[in-house]
């Protein structure tokens, strides 16, 4: 059963060419680009890229000048821990001719004490 409110074929047409019509209307009042609004705003668009890619270089610079700097740095503490690890070495050579002339000093006077034995004999 028909409602007494659905609309006929022809009314339904009628709505779909008046909002076709609507929509090209709308379409062709839209400024062209020649017209300084959208040159305006074409400029505009232009002008914040540009400082967008700025921003980027100067970023990218940043970040190629830390990326030098931690190299620099982790060169510079390399270094410093091989320069440790020699002066710890030194240290345990020193250590072991210490000690190898501290026994060698003992073994002469036990040496002597051991001839001085003997000669009492």
């Amino acid at each position: 059963m028909k409602s007494f409110k659905d609309k006929s074929l022809t009314d339904r047409l009628a709505d779909k060419t008046a909002a076709k019509k609507d929509l090209l209307d709308k379409l062709k009042a839209r400024p062209g680009p020649d017209d300084p609004v959208v040159q305006a705003r074409v400029a505009e668009r232009k002008a914040i890229a540009e400082a967008r890619a700025v921003r980027e270089a100067a970023k990218a610079v940043a970040a190629e000048r830390a990326a030098i700097e931690r190299k620099a740095r982790a060169a510079a503490e390399a270094e410093e821990r091989r320069l440790a690890a020699e002066r710890a070495a030194e240290e345990e050579r020193q250590k072991i001719d210490l000690k190898a002339a501290l026994e060698a000093a003992q073994k002469r006077a036990r040496d002597a004490r051991y001839a001085a034995r003997k000669a009492r004999k």
